[in-house]
């Protein structure tokens, strides 16, 4: 098999068009579903079926693009063994939250778009268990994630882990509410004087919900969940219209009108993670990425 022919039919695994495809690997649709024909001539196997008015992969075509997978990584890796210059070369696509994206993500694509400009990334914005699933499906090659200390999340069998970074976490309430709070009163106690306030948990991760619930349960009383959003810039703008009480990360910039109110006792950090399939991050593209993010721990 022709190992070029492999990566169009790889690259329609990952891209999930012909049309994604041609414009990673700078080619043609025409091109791209002549290759992957002849690649099923050559294997024997129907390897596309019609979906809509595109095409996806059969259940064998599924099994040889994974197979794709691990021969094109293995080449790249003995390219690098005979020849450490040789250049890593490949689409990574990532899936993570906002805030990891922006700080650990980015600062390497900037540098990789200088300095190894044949690996290319694609760019997902997700909550960690909507990247665990895509990572699961093998939908994306790279997760971005957060758990709390408090609240750690599960993740299963077959996943690798590489803690990125963490900080610390309080509670985000009016300015005029803050000053109250002579030195860093213990956790429970923070709680316990906005009891009979309205709260604002993430719309799409519970674990915030969680250590609002066991922060309010040490303090005693059941939390008043009235607010969802997973934008920080909204959690304060209903902070600021006195709609509620929400965590917030202690170095995030200050905002008129907003105080941060560090826990302590027990205290709250939150814990970034790159987490990859294992086994895959001996494809050189992928670790060049994991060693750059590595790096600024």
């Amino acid at each position: 098999m022709d190992t070029r022919r492999l990566q169009y039919l790889y690259e329609l695994a990952r891209m999930g068009s012909m049309r994604a495809v041609a414009d990673v690997l700078d080619t043609t649709t025409s091109t791209v579903s002549q290759q992957i024909a002849q690649l099923s001539r050559e294997t024997g196997a129907r390897l596309l079926e019609p979906d809509g008015r595109g095409v996806r992969l059969t259940p064998a075509g599924r099994r040889l693009a994974e197979h794709a997978r691990t021969i094109l990584g293995a080449i790249d890796a003995a390219k690098l063994d005979l020849d450490p210059a040789a250049e890593p070369s490949g689409t990574l696509r990532v899936a993570g939250f906002a805030t990891a994206i922006r700080t650990t993500l980015m600062p390497v694509i900037g540098e990789l778009a200088e300095q190894h400009p044949r690996v290319r990334i694609v760019v997902l914005e997700h909550e960690p268990a909507e990247a665990l699933k895509l990572l699961a499906a093998d939908d994306i090659d790279l997760a971005l994630t957060y758990d709390y200390n408090l609240a750690p999340d599960t993740v299963g069998p077959g996943v690798e882990t590489l803690e990125l970074w963490s900080t610390p976490w309080g509670l985000g309430v009016p300015s005029s509410d803050a000053e109250r709070f002579a030195g860093a009163p213990d956790a429970a106690a923070v709680f316990s004087a906005f009891r009979d306030r309205d709260w604002i948990g993430n719309s799409r991760n519970l674990a915030d919900e969680a250590v609002l619930r066991l922060f309010s349960s040490i303090a005693g009383f059941e939390p008043a969940m009235r607010h969802q959003s997973d934008s920080l810039d909204l959690v304060e703008d209903l902070i600021l219209a006195g709609l509620g009480v929400g965590l917030l990360p202690e170095n995030r910039p200050r905002r008129k009108g907003i105080a941060i109110l560090p826990l302590r006792n027990p205290d709250l950090r939150l814990r970034a993670f790159a987490r990859t399939r294992a086994g895959r991050s001996a494809w050189p593209a992928l670790g060049l990425v994991l060693g750059r993010m590595g790096e600024g721990r």
